[in-house]
């Protein structure tokens, strides 16, 4: 088990479905000793509702996100440099994140996480499929930091 990070930055494309959960996620299971931000190639989505309604079934809270992208974080004064690692989520984010990380001495971690949007037609199907890479999310996550402390089976 790797030890828990001081900082964490999760990308995807959009920072509207699977960086907001692995965000939300991983404040829920690992506490505050562990600064967590995410970001998205581009911003030009709002929170996915599908993400805040699976996040919700487990107790995280999404409805208040604000979508970001990685220029936005720039401008925002967040230093990609003064994260102890990205992860990434998607292709997409996992270049844009190696490429904007280069000059930094720090790890680009991808976690290839299904991207749930336009799977499923019916409401209920569309939902098993965000829980599906809500899931997937949280078990990288253990396998990666161990099982949370006090985490209920």
């Amino acid at each position: 088990m790797a030890e828990l990070p001081q900082s964490v930055l999760f990308c995807c494309d959009y920072n509207a479905v699977r960086s907001p959960m692995a965000e939300g996620i991983m404040k829920k299971l690992y506490g505050a000793g562990t600064y967590v931000q995410s970001a998205g190639v581009k911003s030009d989505q709002e929170i996915d509702g599908f993400s805040i309604a699976v996040c919700e079934e487990v107790g995280v809270e999404l409805s208040r996100h604000r979508v970001r992208s990685f220029d936005e974080m720039a401008e925002w004064g967040d230093d990609l440099g003064s994260f102890d690692l990205v992860v990434a989520l998607s292709p997409a984010s996992q270049r844009r994140a190696l490429e904007l990380t280069r000059v930094y001495h720090l790890e680009v971690a991808y976690w290839p996480i299904m991207d749930p949007t336009g799977l499923g037609e019916t409401r209920a199907a569309k939902l098993d499929a965000y829980r599906q890479s809500r899931d997937q999310i949280r078990a990288h996550m253990i396998e990666r930091w161990g099982e949370p402390e006090g985490e209920p089976e």
